[in-house]
């Protein structure tokens, strides 16, 4: 029996999945076509936990590496948490995702901190993908029922300061991806939940320097996030990389004055994933299997090796050298506007090359903070017109406790 689904609500989730490099079933498995060499798009399971999942650093185009410490520390960078100066805060966050294509999608963050003293904080971070409503049908049309497919990731994270700069911090997660229940493929094997674990590591330098004989804040971060065994949602054989993603950059926040302050951020991102090789083909464009069945690599490392070995030989594993790894980095830059920590305006711009997904947008976003509570918007335009996440809309609510 053959699984499909219905062509009304299957379109948005296989677009998708085709945008974030995530399908349904035999995510490893290589289809025999010919390959576009234009578009050499890297792909993992669980997509979801690169996605910028509050607004305020959404808004500045998804950097937030080296910017100050706040609830969402965890996802940017596990060692910012030390730095932060509110005793207890909690943030809860919601955008609805793909919205001009289906009304039922969406991404949810809640996270919380708690200081433990001076030096060190730990923190808990819920994440929940729902991908929304889908009809089952088998390959003669007939419904099988309805199925609700969903990812979520729940972690810990313990930061520490090393010194009055710098800091370190570890999360560690589990991660549960259920994209089409207990259904079985068309191959005979049965679906099940894609399960594994993550962790990240993270690094936060602080420093205060002179501009104009004003003290300003300069930053520095780094982090590898979702380090973790492959994932599989059928047998063994079939394992699928975690979104590894190493991210560094940089932060400077200039006072202007007693109320007024603007940041200027810049964030460099990288999958830490094996690229896709280049295969070889025959005069009909179809792969030449080698003696093992599988598609001879003409260019390029095979892209089912270990883990560690993966992500190391990631950063020269590209059929197009250097220029082609060059092309795999993703940039963010964002600016942050705010008036006596009581109002911000923030924008922002995310590129990424045409050959490796192409999504390059404008962002923006504005922040309020009354005592305690906080509450930031943001919103997403792309340069292509008619593009799927056109229109995102995210939305964070904020509860810090001060010492």
């Amino acid at each position: 029996m053959k699984v499909t689904k219905t062509i009304l609500l299957s379109s948005p989730i296989f677009l998708l999945f085709s945008l974030l490099g995530q399908q349904l079933l035999a995510q490893n498995s290589v289809a025999l076509s010919r390959q576009d060499p234009n578009r050499r798009v890297i792909t993992t399971a669980v997509p979801f936990l690169n996605f910028a999942p509050d607004s305020r650093h959404s808004a500045m185009g998804d950097a937030g590496v080296a910017t100050t410490p706040d609830a969402n520390s965890a996802h940017w960078n596990a060692g910012k948490l030390a730095f932060i100066q509110d005793d207890i805060g909690f943030s809860l966050s919601y955008s609805p995702w793909l919205g001009r294509l289906v009304p039922d999608m969406s991404l949810n963050y809640l996270t919380g901190y708690k200081r433990i003293d001076n030096v060190s904080a730990f923190g808990i971070d819920l994440r929940y993908f729902n991908m929304g409503d889908i009809q089952l049908t088998d390959q003669n049309g007939n419904p099988l029922g309805d199925f609700n497919p969903r990812d979520i990731a729940i972690g810990g994270t313990y930061s520490r300061k090393l010194s009055d700069n710098l800091s370190l911090g570890i999360s560690a997660r589990f991660i549960h991806s259920n994209l089409s229940g207990n259904i079985s493929s068309a191959g005979g094997n049965e679906s099940r939940p894609g399960v594994s674990v993550g962790t990240d590591v993270g690094m936060y330098y602080t420093q205060e320097v002179l501009m104009s004989g004003k003290e300003a804040e300069w930053s520095l971060g780094a982090n590898i996030s979702n380090i973790g065994p492959k994932i599989t949602y059928n047998s063994a054989d079939d394992l699928d990389y975690l979104p590894t993603n190493f991210r560094i950059g940089t932060a400077l926040a200039i006072p202007m004055d007693d109320f007024n302050k603007i940041t200027f951020a810049l964030d460099f991102n990288k999958l830490m994933v094996p690229t896709p090789p280049l295969y070889r083909e025959d005069e009909n464009g179809q792969f030449i299997p080698g003696p093992d069945g599988r598609p001879m690599i003409d260019r390029g490392l095979d892209p089912s090796r270990p883990l560690l070995n993966g992500m190391f030989t990631s950063f020269w594993d590209a059929p197009g050298g250097f220029r082609e790894e060059m092309q795999e980095v993703m940039i963010s830059f964002g600016a942050e506007y705010s008036y006596d920590d009581k109002f911000a305006i923030r924008t922002g711009y995310f590129y990424e090359n045409q050959r490796k997904g192409g999504r390059r947008y404008f962002t923006m976003g504005v922040g309020f903070k009354y005592q305690r509570i906080g509450f930031d918007f943001s919103y997403l335009v792309p340069q292509v017109q008619n593009h799927p996440l056109a229109e995102t809309l995210r939305f964070t609510l904020l509860y810090n406790v001060q010492k």
